[in-house]
């Protein structure tokens, strides 16, 4: 992958983002990837896709 926006965040990147402990990261991630599971998406453990993260953190959808 070239100069590409990551697909997914990770934990460590969700701690470093927001400012919290990585064990808090993970709960956060939890809740994000129950909402998509409730939405009928499939998701990767301890990863949420960047794009529903920054949407529901920063209130907007990245391009």
């Amino acid at each position: 992958m070239d100069n590409t926006m990551k697909m997914y965040v990770t934990a460590e990147e969700v701690a470093e983002l927001l400012g919290v402990s990585r064990g808090y990261a993970y709960k956060i991630i939890r809740g994000l990837n129950d909402e998509l599971k409730e939405k009928g998406f499939r998701v990767i453990s301890g990863k949420v896709p960047a794009k529903y993260f920054q949407e529901k953190f920063y209130g907007m959808v990245v391009a």
